[in-house]
């Protein structure tokens, strides 16, 4: 039996997929909506593919961390991102982290389809700009001030662009609050910012995402 497990916290993207699947001929489509479910079920169930999101209960990017823990489950899982984070900075750093592919949430359902079905064969997929553009990445890598972040810096700077606070940060990271100070003081010094909302406004600038 055809297993997929779709991994987001938006209803209407769970029931889209949903739909896509069972005309497709997937016999089960199972659901979650955050992280640490989403790994439970796919423990449990072994799916032939996880469509997943980056960004879900307002995690920052806390897709890029469970990419990697299914990865290294599994080094033949089939994973397919389905983000409307369009940077290819991010969509290269989900690559590296162990995705199969990556599409954009603003697709066609044509797109998301054919997508879907390169993943399941176990052949890569990046749409045509996209592909183009992370081929691009390494060229032109020092115009791009997220090529020089780490994954935990890229995590902090997404939850910085939702506003939350160092507190919020550090429960939501799993991480001291002196390491999300830390973390900033990095961060702020990579992208020449003199202070804390100045930080912030260049965190939204450069993850503001195309809906």
């Amino acid at each position: 039996m055809t297993c997929v497990l779709v991994i987001d916290d938006h209803p209407i993207v769970l029931q889209g997929c949903r739909r896509m699947l069972e005309d497709a001929g997937v016999e089960a489509v199972l659901e979650a909506r955050d992280a640490a479910s989403g790994y439970k079920l796919y423990r449990r169930h072994r799916p032939e593919v996880v469509i997943v999101d980056l960004a879900m209960q307002g995690n920052g990017l806390g897709g890029l961390p469970l990419i990697r823990r299914m990865r290294a489950h599994d080094p033949g899982a089939r994973i397919l991102v389905l983000s409307m984070h369009s940077d290819p900075i991010i969509v290269a750093r989900a690559l590296e982290a162990g995705a199969t592919g990556y599409v954009l949430k603003d697709t066609s359902s044509e797109h998301l389809l054919e997508a879907f079905q390169k993943v399941r064969a176990g052949a890569p997929y990046l749409g045509g700009d996209l592909a183009m553009q992370v081929a691009l990445v390494h060229a032109s890598a020092r115009q791009n001030p997220l090529a020089d972040l780490t994954p935990r810096e890229l995590q902090t700077l997404s939850l910085l662009a939702e506003g939350k606070a160092y507190g919020r940060i550090a429960e939501e990271l799993h991480v001291s609050y002196k390491t999300v100070v830390n973390v900033c003081a990095q961060l702020k010094q990579k992208l020449e910012s003199r202070n804390l909302p100045e930080l912030i406004r260049t965190a939204v600038q450069l993850l503001s995402a195309t809906p």
